[in-house]
């Protein structure tokens, strides 16, 4: 009995062992891949990523099911980057017109500084992100975030808040189809500010023209936190 304790604690061990090393190389691995695409573009391969730390391409595959895994698991790097940068602007403050304005330039802020690890979440290239549960749930996040804004803002005014998800969600899809069509073909025709004030006019007057249908007049200079109660 002691003699199988003993084989299964060792053994409990090696797994253990196993299990930090294989992370501690995930890391590696994720942090090789994001590198790599910022200096060489989404169609990266495993063969740039393994040489960049060292190891044999085999090898790298080894700490992942396969590629389709461990580009997903590169979007979910790629994407901490993205909410980083974008929760300040999603927690706003100043006026309503400013926040949305923050929001946007924030957003596109980030896409100028990393215009290759955007394309390769499949936000401007659709092909290496197409299907991704992690795309796909960074836009549902920012949507339930937007969502919650909207819903304090119609609750302020004494409305009814069901429509704030559905605001949101049509929202954050117009800002990302817009985005990518501006990425893939207006780019030299219209340029980042113009583009920004687009999309910061694009929202308010959703957001406005909704709450005019409700009876609710939203002045585009009022503070946030009188609607808020902050």
């Amino acid at each position: 009995m002691a003699d199988t304790t003993n084989q299964r604690a060792e053994a409990d061990g090696r797994s253990t062992r196993w299990n930090a090393h294989r992370a501690r190389r995930q890391t590696d691995v994720l942090d090789a891949a994001v590198a790599a695409i910022e200096e060489d573009g989404p169609d990266v391969g495993v063969k740039q990523i393994a040489e960049r730390i060292g190891l044999p391409r085999s090898v790298v595959y080894r700490h992942f099911k396969d590629r389709a895994e461990l580009d997903e698991l590169i979007r979910g790097r790629i994407v901490e980057s993205l909410m980083a940068c974008l929760a300040p602007a999603l927690a706003p403050g100043g006026t309503v017109l400013g926040a949305i304005r923050g929001a946007v330039g924030a957003y596109l802020d980030w896409i100028a500084l990393h215009p290759r690890l955007h394309a390769f979440l499949g936000l401007g290239n659709p092909a290496p992100g197409a299907g991704s549960e992690v795309v796909a749930g960074t836009k549902a996040a920012i949507a339930v975030q937007v969502g919650a804004l909207f819903e304090a803002v119609l609750k302020s005014f004494g409305e009814d808040s069901a429509l704030a998800r559905s605001l949101a969600v049509g929202i954050v899809g117009f800002v990302d189809a817009a985005v990518n069509d501006w990425l893939t073909t207006t780019p030299g025709e219209l340029g980042g500010a113009e583009f920004a004030e687009f999309l910061t006019c694009s929202i308010w007057s959703v957001l406005d023209g909704n709450l005019r249908t409700l009876g609710v007049r939203l002045a585009p200079d009022q503070a946030l936190s009188e609607l808020l109660g902050g």
